[in-house]
């Protein structure tokens, strides 16, 4: 393959590329899927994003997305609330006062 035509296929592949994560980053900011994303039409930002958000009203999507659940603390018994405040019981002891901004809490 000679430069040219080297050139040619990796400006083909750089732009199929970005076409691709302007789909996923316009798809995810819209709620949609990895996989929803992809079915987007549009050849610029703006034509992508508007896409997305007419597919994510049709599909009843909210931008919320739950958590995972794939986080190393979910789940875990470290993690948990109980944990949390045991471990929180066990640094502060009673009698002592808690200071966070411009509230004081008092155990």
């Amino acid at each position: 393959m000679d430069f040219e035509t080297e050139l040619a296929s990796t400006r083909v592949e750089l732009e199929s590329t970005r076409l691709e994560l302007a789909r996923l980053k316009a798809g995810l900011a819209a709620g949609l899927t990895p996989e929803q994303s992809a079915r987007l039409q549009g050849a610029t930002d703006e034509e992508l994003t508007a896409d997305a958000r007419t597919l994510a009203a049709e599909l009843n999507v909210s931008t919320v997305r739950p958590p995972s659940g794939s986080g190393s603390d979910v789940g875990s018994a470290h993690g948990s609330m109980g944990a949390g405040e045991a471990r929180y019981r066990a640094k502060h002891p009673e009698g002592q006062k808690f200071q966070h901004g411009g509230y004081t809490l008092e155990r």
